[in-house]
């Protein structure tokens, strides 16, 4: 059997870095660790191709060399997803399509040859068997959540390695919280699963065999969602595994802002090789956390509780939500004065959307306040549902947020609270400045020193981190880096112009 895995292209959002890529001579951020994870699970017999339309265009040959075509796709994906299913048909191809978004859309797709719904650990091998006796069925449900300690280790041999920033590896999925909005627990539940230590040391040293040398992304839904289990197993063998090894990789993730409450955790963290981690802030108004669920967010000085983490040595990137119900007309003020003082470089404010099947989803339907299913990007200015406040209000005070704070003076400043805060202690010998750094430096010398008009704030950042803080240089350069990818993004979404000088 002749096996063609496809990965849909993302378009150009805030989380795909391709603005910033460009510096680094990459073509995108990760590779497609659920296909991969699938191919390991799939017959060894089978020949097996990943296409990751992200980093290569697909050819008519690579989908007529198939017998099957296995598709994956997050829900901002989808316009490229049945653009390919549909090219695959056109070819006479059948389509086996699975993945957060056709799972969670499954009510309303039509025309896919094979569902194979949820997580597959447990349905796959049903499928494959009917598969190959030709009586294969349209729909294959989850039968229950899987037991991680079964899942194999992807197969990095298809990947192009070459062509990405970072890996991935996933430790666990499963969100011990319920937030309103969040289609997490609808996907993966609300009890935390994971993997086991040997199998966590087997996927590092899988990569590490390949030839890897830099950042591995956690995919976690929550990273910390087992706090006992991290602190008592996996992370002193990460750690171990990191000295032995030389600290070959540094690690990001997503946890929940109790990492803060937990020092012991922050320390193991940190010496494991964590440098950044993802939190949902959502917002500064204690009546939106609350009415969105966010218990851990509440009764607490968020401010702290992120100062805390940055001073350890990790960064702290933000996920920030505008239009709750209980949002105040002074919301956009609020957001923009906690952002700038928090330090958080990496702020996604995003509009809320309410995804199919959550909490938020049945709620606003029960009220007849839905308008469409979500398109999977909650930063392109669009909204599924009727909001409390007037649309055009909670719209152009959105804009006026992100024009705010990617403006590149306050950018700027943000990098510059969090380079003030942030000391992490270097770890294994220090690594010659690789010749890919080296040209990302030089060509952000010239986009962002030379021919860019907000200049000024680039070479004032470079200069005073050279004085105060000279191990965070290199941070400082990608961090700006990463603010022109954020400009280029939101004067595309939202008419922001961010070229002339805001000083």
């Amino acid at each position: 059997m002749k096996i063609l895995l496809l990965y849909p292209r993302y378009p150009d959002t805030f989380w795909s870095f391709k603005h910033a890529l460009k510096f680094v001579s990459k073509k995108a951020s990760f590779p497609p660790l659920g296909l991969l994870t699938l191919a390991a699970m799939l017959p060894d017999g089978w020949q097996k191709k990943l296409v990751d339309l992200n980093i290569e265009n697909l050819m008519d040959k690579d989908i007529l060399a198939a017998d099957y075509v296995f598709i994956s796709a997050m829900a901002v994906q989808q316009k490229s997803a049945h653009e390919c299913i549909d090219r695959c048909h056109a070819l006479g191809k059948k389509v086996v399509a699975g993945g957060p978004y056709f799972t969670a859309e499954a009510e309303t797709l039509k025309g896919i040859d094979h569902l194979l719904l949820g997580e597959v650990e447990n349905s796959l091998a049903g499928f494959v068997r009917d598969l190959e006796e030709g009586k294969a069925a349209a729909v294959y449900p989850e039968k229950e959540k899987s037991d991680l300690t079964r899942t194999p280790i992807p197969l990095w041999k298809l990947v192009k390695s070459k062509e990405y920033s970072s890996m991935s590896l996933q430790y666990s999925r499963g969100c011990p919280f319920n937030c309103e909005f969040c289609d997490i627990v609808v996907l993966n539940g609300r009890v935390p699963r994971s993997k086991d230590r040997v199998q966590v040391l087997a996927e590092l040293n899988a990569l590490y065999q390949s030839g890897w040398r830099s950042g591995v992304f956690f995919v976690d839904d929550n990273f910390i969602g087992n706090k006992n289990k991290l602190k008592a197993d996996i992370l002193p063998a990460v750690i171990a595994w990191q000295k032995r090894k030389g600290y070959p990789f540094s690690f990001n993730t997503e946890v929940s802002i109790n990492l803060a409450d937990d020092d012991e955790l922050l320390h193991l963290m940190v010496e494991a090789g964590f440098d950044t981690v993802f939190v949902g802030v959502e917002t500064p108004n204690a009546e939106s956390l609350a009415e969105c669920s966010k218990h851990q967010n509440a009764n607490r000085d968020m401010l702290v509780s992120i100062e805390k983490i940055q001073q350890a040595g990790i960064q702290v990137q933000g996920g920030f939500i505008l239009g709750f119900d209980s949002d105040p007309a002074s919301i956009f003020r609020a957001q923009i004065n906690f952002i700038q003082q928090s330090g958080i470089v990496t702020a996604m404010v995003g509009l809320l959307n309410a995804p199919r099947g959550t909490r938020l989803w049945n709620r606003l339907k029960k009220e007849k306040r839905l308008l469409e299913d979500f398109r999977g990007d909650n930063t392109d200015c669009s909204l599924n549902f009727v909001p409390r406040m007037k649309t055009e209000v909670l719209i152009n005070g959105y804009n006026r947020v992100l024009s705010a704070i990617y403006a590149p003076r306050e950018y700027y400043q943000r990098v510059a609270v969090l380079i003030s805060r942030y000391h992490p202690k270097p770890k294994g010998r220090v690594k010659p400045i690789s010749a890919q750094r080296l040209r990302a430096f030089m060509r952000s010398v010239w986009h962002l020193g030379i021919v860019d008009n907000s200049r000024k704030y680039y070479w004032r950042l470079l200069g005073s981190t050279l004085i105060k803080n000279p191990k965070a240089f290199p941070l400082a350069v990608t961090l700006s880096i990463y603010g022109y990818h954020f400009r280029k993004v939101l004067e595309r979404y939202t008419g922001c112009k961010f070229g002339q000088d805001t000083a």
